[in-house]
This record gives structure tokens, C-alpha cells and sequence, in this order.
């Protein structure tokens, strides 16, 4: 039978080491880090195809539409 025990606790050593670093050890980021990444490239998107008119247009059909 395998030694499954000692892995285990090799493994919930290496947990405790990456959360006293603030590390997140399954490799996602930060919401907010996400977010900072993608906001220069969406911007960069609405101002290449002209995005923010398309914006400006349907949040005005849906202003006309609730004030209905």
C-alpha cells in the first residue's frame, strides 16, 4: 500500500508556507489584479472599432425602453 500519509502532510506543509506569503498556490489571480490587466485592453478595443458609440447607443434604447 502507498505511503499516502506522509504526502499528505508534506503537502499541507507546503499550504502553510504559500499562505504566510500571501501566495495562492492553484495559480488564479486577484480580482481586482484581473481587472487592472484587462481594462487597458478593453479600452484600447472600444477606441480601435469604436465601441463607446455602440455603448452610447444601446443604454439610450434602454433608458427609452424602461421610461416606457
Amino acid at each position: 500500500m502507498a505511503d499516502t500519509a506522509t504526502r499528505t502532510v508534506v503537502r499541507m506543509r507546503e499550504r502553510k508556507a504559500y499562505a504566510s506569503f500571501g501566495a495562492r498556490p492553484s495559480g488564479t489571480r486577484h480580482p481586482l489584479v484581473a481587472t487592472a490587466m484587462v481594462l487597458p485592453l478593453a479600452a484600447l478595443l472600444v477606441v480601435v472599432f469604436g465601441g463607446w458609440e455602440a455603448v452610447v447607443t444601446q443604454a439610450s434604447s434602454v433608458a427609452v425602453m424602461l421610461g416606457r
